[in-house]
């Protein structure tokens, strides 16, 4: 076991798996010689070499079809965005063709790749480095999402990632990048993807979030068992696809539910939670399914960024709030 922050973990799973397997290899913007905006590549390209740590033009959509074409050759490439609000760039290339090749080609064709991304406010980005654009790929058929809270779940879900033989976006939360040190096992492991984690179990209410909602989320439930509270925690960690018998297990016992993500409120995978809920739990549950999010606006300018990003108190009231909804 060593003590990483996830940027530490994220780095050290890339060199595990370009030793494993010389098929893999990292294209991206200043991902080779200045080791990536955030340094997740910092290294890899005196070790593996410039055919295999590949600097880029300043052109994502450029980044994304080579990663296509050479997945469909039998690579396997690990393309960095540098920030995931950037990433409407190469959009066409994503969801038109990486997420379509299984389907286009009936099975003949397919996209071993991963695209990796920063995400999330709370480090002064200026616009178009915070957004947190998850849903839109909720919408694209045929590559999966992954969003990790802590280094342990970077680590695995990555190497899932990079052992998965169709598409996957990887997003990353900024602020978390150094937020958290925790010890992490060196040998290689996986974690399923689509598989959510029960971070603690509880009887009165399910609190329901992923990525960089993580950290607020785990004080709010803190401040909530100290006031007399039960709460089951339950972090996503995948998107796409969702763990949905997780979901229903845990609002049949609990009977309430809350979702906390960062991404605007309308359309969002709040609202298809809150959707799979009515459908296949509606006699169980006693509060209609809330939710604590961003506000349905462009990402707010740093100073007022605070305000837009769900808080533990907004999280503790929406909590109390679907507890005095509640029927029974």
């Amino acid at each position: 076991m060593t003590e990483m922050n996830m940027i530490e973990a994220i780095n050290f799973t890339l060199r595990q798996e370009m030793e494993k397997d010389e098929d893999v290899l990292i294209l991206g913007e200043d991902v080779g010689r200045n080791g990536g905006v955030f340094r997740a590549t910092d290294g890899l390209v005196d070790t593996f070499g410039e055919r295999r740590v590949v600097d880029t033009p300043l052109a994502e959509s450029g980044i994304i079809g080579t990663a296509v074409g050479m997945a469909v050759r039998g690579l396997k490439p690990v393309a960095e965005i540098q920030f995931l609000g950037f990433i409407y760039e190469a959009m066409d290339q994503i969801a038109a063709q990486a997420a379509r090749i299984r389907f286009r080609s009936a099975g003949n064709f397919h996209a071993p790749m991963v695209i990796r991304a920063p995400y999330s406010g709370g480090v002064k980005t200026p616009e178009l480095h915070s957004d947190s654009l998850e849903a839109l790929f909720m919408h694209s058929a045929g590559i999966k999402v992954i969003m990790p809270s802590s280094p342990s779940d970077a680590k695995g879900l990555l190497n899932a990632a990079i052992e998965d033989p169709d598409p996957v976006l990887f997003l990353e939360p900024m602020k978390l990048y150094r937020a958290i040190r925790e010890n992490v096992e060196e040998e290689r492991y996986t974690i399923e993807i689509g598989k959510a984690n029960i971070l603690k179990e509880g009887s009165d209410i399910t609190l329901i979030s992923w990525g960089s909602t993580m950290a607020e989320t785990k004080k709010a439930v803190q401040m909530l068992e100290e006031n007399g509270y039960s709460i089951e925690l339950i972090d996503l960690r995948t998107i796409v696809p969702l763990d949905e018998e997780t979901i229903i297990d845990s609002v049949m016992k609990t009977s309430r539910c809350v979702v906390v993500h960062e991404a605007v409120k309308s359309a969002g995978v709040g609202a298809e939670i809150s959707a799979i809920i009515n459908e296949k739990a509606l006699f169980y549950i006693s509060a209609p399914v809330l939710r604590v999010t961003g506000y349905d606006s462009p990402y707010p300018v740093a100073t007022v960024e605070n305000d837009w990003i769900p808080s533990v108190d907004r999280i503790v009231r929406e909590v109390k709030h679907v507890w005095e909804l509640s029927l029974d």
